[in-house]
């Protein structure tokens, strides 16, 4: 059995011939990357995700909400709507607890249907 000053300098090895992978591979890569933007039109400056800036037109604030860059210009600033909440259409009879149907199923039901029981035997009765 290899001892551990045997296994750290293997470890040691294997991430330079990694790094020496890497720096091999980094070549073809970038010449793939010029490939595509020549065929597609792109450049450096569409990368960044901004659009173009058009002659006439201010640049707009990038990373700033819509409402922070009007709150500067004197106008209040807008609190969220509040949203109503979303009546419950699955019940755990055990425990109470519900779900609503929407986004991930909670943890109760996921174990339940896991167990082979269906999803419409939990249903809230409208």
């Amino acid at each position: 059995m290899p001892t551990y000053l045997e296994l750290k300098k293997q470890a040691e090895d294997l991430l330079h011939q990694a790094e020496a992978a890497r720096k091999a591979e980094i070549g073809a890569a970038i010449a793939e990357i010029k490939a595509k933007m020549a065929a597609y039109g792109i450049t450096v400056d569409d990368l960044d995700g901004r659009k173009r800036v058009t002659k006439g037109r201010k640049p707009r604030a990038v990373g700033v909400a819509k409402s922070e860059r009007k709150a500067g210009r004197g106008e209040a600033q807008k609190s969220p709507k509040a949203r109503k909440p979303v009546a419950a259409k699955y019940r755990n009879a055990e425990t109470g607890g519900t779900w609503s149907g929407r986004g991930k199923p909670p943890r109760w039901l996921a174990a339940a249907e896991a167990a082979g029981r269906k999803r419409e035997e939990f249903a809230v009765s409208q």
